[in-house]
């Protein structure tokens, strides 16, 4: 039986969503842009524990939740069943926006497609998944690859967050007409209150735990300040606690435990906080080719230059198109603990030096790096490929108490 509405827009992650993951805070922002300019729509993402289904607004929300250990026969299930939640919507979909060649599978291949799609490409699974699983095979990813060639050619066009992946897109043979650059943002908001259990002095890092985010290098650059015996290390984790054991065991390895304070997936506005009040926020992302071949986006230094601290980070490209050495903080050749331990060693020795780079990041974000900014680039795309009415005032739509699930 047909749903007494019909979708304008769909957005699709293999992604769970909301979670305290950056791409979570990525998401929202995206899909509220294409949203609001179709009054509604429908987003596909994973729940993990989350309601299966939901209805905000005009947004329906459906979460697919099978338990399937296998990585790639989940996404591949996860791609059947998003056909099946966009099949209603064919005829009247305009705009399909996909962020993994999962998500846009279903969509560039739907029967009698009417639809434009954008492809958001945030990484390459070919080349990451190489990096979280090295077992994977050879000929696994070379199929990943292909997939993604053959979602990216049927894309009407592709957004990326960075200069450096944007090449990437290309060189998988994308002309660059078809390839917009849509930064990461963040928002400017008055200095949040110092969280309660701070202590007096401490560095930050933001994230997860993946090899590439290069908490290794952070540690070991942590163990050559033992002098400072002031100092603290917060450790914000995007992940479960669960899931810190390994970097917890290095931890203790380097005789830093003690110096270490652990925060698991905190709610954002808390993460500001910690963020707002850190002497420096450390971003030491490896030179290893997800970061330089693919690239990336690291959301973690645009809210920390938007909480006006500066930041010390790893001298990549994808890093030098958000901040600059010298002037938001200070960039470190990648995978060098020492110097990365000298960088932050003179960044607190010269505190007022420190908090103008700070106040100097803070103005970078604001004059350009907002999620203003981006969504306003966002909507630029959505003109050009699908130049559309108004949005319509969302009626006939039922109520979200008495909406059935259709999974």
């Amino acid at each position: 039986m047909r749903p007494p509405f019909r979708h304008r827009a769909a957005y699709a992650a293999f992604d769970r969503f909301p979670s305290s993951k950056g791409s979570a805070v990525h998401i929202a922002q995206m899909a509220d842009e294409l949203f609001d300019r179709f009054g509604g729509g429908l987003l596909g993402v994973l729940g993990g524990g989350l309601p299966r289904y939901q209805w905000e607004g005009g947004r329906e929300i459906a979460r697919f939740d099978a338990r399937i250990p296998n990585l790639i026969d989940r996404a591949e299930a996860f791609s059947g069943w998003l056909a099946g939640h966009l099949a209603p919507h064919l005829d009247t979909l305009e705009v399909c926006h996909v962020r993994d060649p999962w998500s846009a599978l279903p969509v560039v291949t739907a029967e009698g497609r009417r639809h434009r799609v954008v492809y958001e490409v945030n990484g390459l699974p070919s080349i990451e998944m190489s990096h979280t699983w090295p077992w994977a095979a050879p000929a696994t990813l070379a199929k990943i690859r292909e997939l993604e060639r053959f979602c990216l050619e049927r894309s009407d066009a592709v957004v990326v967050p960075s200069a450096v992946i944007g090449d990437a897109v290309r060189r998988l043979g994308v002309p660059a007409g078809r390839v917009h650059l849509v930064p990461n943002g963040a928002d400017v908001v008055p200095r949040p209150a110092r969280p309660a259990d701070a202590p007096g002095r401490y560095l930050i890092y933001v994230g997860a735990f993946q090899p590439w985010q290069g908490l290794d290098v952070l540690l070991r650059a942590f163990a050559r300040l033992a002098d400072l015996d002031d100092l603290r290390l917060v450790i914000c984790a995007s992940v479960p606690e669960r899931r810190a054991k390994p970097v917890r065991r290095m931890a203790e390895r380097l005789g830093v435990a003690e110096r270490v304070d652990w925060r698991f997936t905190l709610p954002h506005h808390e993460v500001a906080a910690w963020l707002a009040h850190a002497e420096a926020s450390v971003a030491p992302l490896t030179g290893c080719a997800r970061n330089l071949d693919q690239g990336c986006a690291p959301l973690k230094v645009i809210e920390s230059m938007a909480a006006g601290v500066p930041v010390v980070a790893s001298d990549l490209p994808v890093v030098r198109e958000l901040m600059a050495g010298g002037e938001h903080g200070r960039l470190v050749p990648a995978d060098r603990p020492a110097e990365l331990a000298r960088a932050v060693r003179i960044l607190l020795e010269y505190p007022d030096e420190a908090a103008a780079m700070g106040g100097r990041a803070r103005r970078r974000v604001q004059d350009g790096l907002t999620w203003t900014h981006s969504r306003a680039r966002l909507a630029e795309v959505y003109r050009t490929v699908a130049p559309s009415r108004p949005a319509p005032t969302p009626e006939g739509r039922p109520a979200e108490d008495h909406m059935p699930d259709p999974t």
